[in-house]
Order: structure tokens, then C-alpha cells, then sequence
């Protein structure tokens, strides 16, 4: 089959900068990759408790038959929102289809025509996608710099076209560095200048927090923002994600994001496997586990030129993308599970190791990777 020749193009363009991704089955090594981080994604447990819960609501059914606005709404879609409000301390809860789809719809749809939207240079993909989509105008700050931010906030407000409503985006942790912006103080400077403030805790959830209700929490600040964003395929295994906000944002998205309208909503057993999640989340021991590996993994990599990161992710720059995939490809021979992050998904010159620490890895297998870290690094 022909295929035009600017889409030609821009393979070639991957493969000559050595970039070009692939998908590959995943085979047995020691798994310093995922975002399972506290094995839930794996757990027995959780998935014969939602076998057995599913029978016992007589909820045998494989699919939602709709969107939620036509026939997909059902009981336990109410009863796990509720949930999440009580876990989080959250006035209202609305689920979607992934963390994807929750920014799309978000971003998509909130900020107006005439609003301003002000998003960390290192955002997510799926909250610069929703930001595409939105007929507000959107400009970025420097990663994690109030001052910075602060600049571009009384500009936009001494200009000619002083914005309706100006939003602020940040992640409390960020998925390609692992570190953390200073949430406190930037919620006291959305207090000030009077601006809305959106946090997504994607990889926050399960590793922050009582039980693993994330860094806001952690900090006493759940109800200090405007929006908070919880994703579930990371720490809880599962799949789904939930906008937090008042009442009036909810019935909102229900009405104007499109990602919710337009789609068919999640099946009983989707919805039935993130209740047990967090169900698990109040009963595990795995998430003092995970914090004694990291603690563990920060001592033994003190001299490596890692993101300092007191989560689950861990960063090691080694710049190009030749270089950083020579590095993996031994450590994968080795029997550990890592992958590079190649530019363009970072900027060039930061591409990295990128190392998912989990509650399950061993301090045998740690000190294993460090070691040979050390080895090939030095």
C-alpha cells in the first residue's frame, strides 16, 4: 500500500536519529519499568475479589452497551464515585475511560474562549493535547518555577486583553523526571492572584499520602484546588481515571466533555476492579514497602547524575539517544527490565534512564542494578 510521502518522511526522520519506536513483547527480567507499582496490576487477590464481587451483584454482563448519558450508567458507577470522594475528600468525583481521556475532556472543554491556560513546560502529552483542543489561548513556564510562572501571570494581566479566567496545570509528580513542584506555595499563589489551579496525581496515587491518597493529601491541600486528576493504571493496576471538584464541575463535564459524551462507558468489571483497588489500598502493607526501596535506592545512587526524587520514579541523564539505549540494552542483558526515554519525547541532550521503583523489587535486586549502574556509568 502507497503511503504519502511526508508520512515516509517522518519515519525516516525517527530512524536516522535513532528514535524510532517499537513494540516489543515483554520478556521475563526484573522489572524496573512499569508503573505497578505497588502490584496490584498483578495481584491474585484483586482480581478473585472482583471475580466474586461481580457474582455476587449478579453484574455478569461484558460491557457497559453505551455511554454513560444513554444506557452505560449503572449502581456501582454512583457507589465507586462515592468512593473516590471519601478517599480523596473530594465534594464530587466523575470517572472516565483513562487519564487520557479525563485531560482531553478537561482541557477540552473548561477553560473558554478568552481564558488563559499556564502549563509546566514538562506536562503530560494528554493535558498539551486537551490544551490543543480548547479555544483558550495557552502559553508554558519554566518546570517547577513559581517565579517564573509569576512573570507570565502579571504580563497576561497588565495587557491590552486582560483574560476572564486564567488556569494554572501542574502533575505533583512528574512522569519523566519523578520530582515534585512546591504545591504549597503554588496554591498560595493561586490564592493570590486569584487563578485556578488543576493538579493531576497520577503517579502520586498509591505512593504519597494516608493509604496512598497522594502528595495533596500528604500536604492537607485536597480541597485547596480548583481540579485534581487521579489515574489508575499506574499504583492501583487497573484502568480508568476520575476528575475531583465540586459538584458544579462535574455536572459541567457531564455536559461538555466530549471524551465522557461521546464514549461507551467502562464495563462492571473495569468499575468492580477499582473499587477493590482501593479497597487493597486501605489493607496493604505494600506501600511502606515501596517507600523503604526508594529511601533504599536513593543511598546507593547518591553520586549517579539522577532527578532528585523522592517518588517512585527515578531519572538517570545520560544524553543521546544512542548513547542512553547502549546503556539500557546492556542493563537489559543483565536481566533488568529498564528502557531508555529518547528525544523527542524528551528534550535532546535529557535523555534518560528512566527506572519505576516498586514495593515487590528486592533489596538484593536494587543494589544489583546500582552496582551495575556504578559499572558503566563511571
Amino acid at each position: 500500500m502507497k503511503m504519502p510521502k511526508k508520512i515516509q518522511a517522518k519515519i525516516q526522520d525517527r530512524i536516522q536519529n535513532n528514535a524510532l519506536r517499537k513494540l516489543s513483547i515483554e520478556k521475563k527480567a526484573i522489572d524496573f519499568s512499569s508503573n505497578d507499582y505497588l502490584g496490584f496490576a498483578k495481584s491474585a487477590s484483586i482480581f478473585s475479589k472482583t471475580h466474586q464481587f461481580l457474582i455476587d451483584r449478579n453484574l455478569q454482563q461484558n460491557g457497559a452497551t453505551g455511554s454513560r448519558l444513554l444506557s452505560g450508567n449503572y449502581e456501582l458507577y454512583e457507589e465507586v464515585e462515592a468512593q473516590i470522594c471519601t478517599f480523596h475528600n473530594s465534594e464530587a468525583a466523575l470517572l472516565f475511560n483513562s487519564g487520557y481521556d479525563a485531560n482531553i475532556g478537561f482541557f477540552s472543554s473548561v477553560p473558554q474562549r478568552g481564558d488563559v491556560i499556564l502549563y509546566d513546560e514538562y506536562i503530560h502529552a494528554s493535558i498539551r493535547d486537551g490544551i490543543g483542543m480548547s479555544h483558550a489561548k495557552a502559553f508554558k513556564f519554566k518546570h517547577n518555577d513559581i517565579d517564573d510562572l509569576a512573570k507570565k501571570v502579571a504580563k497576561i494581566k497588565s495587557s491590552e486583553n486582560i483574560p476572564q479566567e486564567i488556569y494554572i496545570v501542574t502533575e505533583s509528580v512528574f512522569s519523566m523526571d519523578g520530582d515534585s513542584p512546591n504545591l504549597p506555595n503554588l496554591i498560595q499563589f493561586s490564592k493570590d492572584e486569584n487563578v485556578y489551579l488543576i493538579v493531576d496525581e497520577a503517579h502520586a496515587i498509591g505512593v504519597f499520602g494516608k493509604k496512598g491518597a497522594g502528595l495533596l493529601q500528604e500536604l492537607g491541600l485536597e480541597q485547596e484546588v480548583f481540579a485534581s486528576i487521579y489515574t489508575f493504571g499506574k499504583a492501583l493496576g487497573c484502568h480508568g481515571a476520575a476528575i475531583l471538584g465540586s459538584t458544579a464541575l462535574k455536572t459541567y463535564l457531564i455536559n461538555f466533555a466530549r471524551s465522557f459524551i461521546y464514549t461507551t462507558g467502562l464495563s462492571p468489571h473495569a468499575i468492580a476492579t477499582i473499587k477493590l483497588a482501593y479497597d487493597e489500598l486501605l489493607e496493604t502493607n505494600a506501600i511502606q514497602s515501596l517507600k523503604e526501596n526508594i529511601n533504599y535506592f536513593n543511598q546507593k545512587v547518591e553520586k549517579l547524575p539522577f532527578i532528585k526524587s523522592e517518588s517512585a520514579i527515578h531519572c538517570c541523564i545520560i544524553s543521546g539517544n544512542t548513547e542512553v539505549k547502549k546503556v539500557a540494552t546492556q542493563l537489559q542483558e543483565k536481566g533488568f527490565d529498564i528502557k531508555p526515554i529518547l528525544s523527542p519525547t524528551v528534550p535532546k541532550g535529557q535523555e534518560r534512564l528512566r527506572i519505576c521503583l516498586h514495593s515487590y523489587n528486592s533489596t538484593e535486586e536494587i543494589l544489583a542494578l546500582t552496582n551495575a549502574l556504578k559499572k558503566m556509568i563511571q
